[in-house]
């Protein structure tokens, strides 16, 4: 019998496969070690290749497919409606099979290595990021407790770190003292790596017409940009600008019933970094129209008439979702005058 759909439960060390042929006789569902799971797909012939969108898929997609099988990713949350029982690992394989033969199932398109080299370098930044706020936060809130205020803002926390290692002495304890010297070593070590980042990912940017174009709509930066393209890969799967913005959360919940109509707050179902960093860069948008209102976006005023500020950036970031994708699908600049 040969086996023309197979879908696979990814794990660290042993996985789950079920085959099954063209008319839905099952042929295996069995457990397979991962040193044995490329020779197995190896001895099988070219067929339907199904797994959830996870940790180290977009690998197996890419080993997978040079072996010149036709290999599907799925969302997770749509792949929960084909489980039949109780979860196992068998039973999660038997629904994966399931739902990559759905004719109106959506994917997930395998990232290349490129791509995932990218994103490394973009969840390491995250991570010093949030971590370099944490220690900032900490700094300041221990220093309070003694009457000493560090101004907001990362930047003046890693200043007066600074100046503590070049000498400077607050009126603390000199066991306290201590303390606020390893406190700021850290600190500033941490500004460093987080330079690095930043330089290293400009330079890349610079690299990718892709990023450039997309860095000539207004609150879209080089992180920006470059998370954009490393994750969307080929903008051209989306068939609008919609549907792209609906892939990134931003689109509002339809909570319409017996024929009324109702939209509810956004979904926030897509990829939460990159809605994160455009509605930042929409929020540092809202800042400078109150510093520069003559470079200031008629629509974003009107918008900002009618809604509060946390609505405005929600709304500005779904727009300039579809102007990514049209940049990207039209591989031209941004021209404000043509939108």
């Amino acid at each position: 019998m040969q086996v023309t759909t197979v879908g696979i439960d990814l794990a660290k060390h042993v996985f789950q496969v079920h085959g099954i042929t063209r008319d839905g006789q099952v042929v295996f569902n069995r457990a397979i070690r991962r040193a044995q799971l490329m020779q197995f797909f190896t001895n099988l012939e070219p067929c339907l290749i199904g797994m959830e969108a996870c940790g180290s898929s977009h690998y197996w997609a890419r080993e997978l497919s040079k072996l010149g099988h036709d290999v599907r990713l799925i969302p997770a949350n749509y792949v929960k409606p084909y489980v039949k029982r109780g979860k196992s690992d068998a039973n999660d394989a038997e629904a994966i099979c399931e739902a990559v033969t759905r004719p109106t199932m959506r994917f997930v398109a395998p990232k290349s290595e490129e791509q995932q080299a990218v994103l490394f370098l973009h969840r390491a930044r995250d991570l010093i990021v949030r971590q370099r706020t944490q220690l900032s936060n900490m700094l300041r809130s221990l220093l309070a407790e003694f009457g000493v205020i560090i101004p907001q803002g990362t930047g003046a926390a890693v200043k007066y770190a600074k100046g503590v290692l070049e000498g400077e002495k607050p009126a603390l304890p000199e066991f306290a003292l201590d303390v606020l010297r390893q406190l700021s070593h850290q600190l500033v070590a941490m500004h460093l790596r987080f330079r690095w980042y930043e330089m290293r990912m400009r330079l890349h940017s610079k690299l990718d017409k892709r990023v450039m174009l997309l860095r000539t709509i207004p609150g879209v930066g080089p992180v920006t940009a470059s998370a954009i393209v490393a994750t969307v890969g080929d903008a051209k799967q989306f068939k609008n600008g919609r549907q792209f913005a609906a892939w990134l959360g931003l689109t509002p919940l339809n909570l319409s019933s017996g024929g009324k109509e109702r939209l509810g707050r956004i979904t926030k179902m897509g990829d939460r970094y990159i809605r994160r960093l455009l509605v930042t860069g929409m929020t540092a948008r809202l800042r400078q129209m109150k510093v520069n209102p003559d470079r200031v976006d008629p629509w974003a005023i009107g918008l900002l008439e009618r809604k509060p500020a946390r609505l405005a950036t929600v709304a500005m970031a779904n727009k300039t979702a579809r102007i990514v994708w049209a940049v990207l699908t039209k591989n031209e600049y941004y021209r404000p005058h043509a939108s």
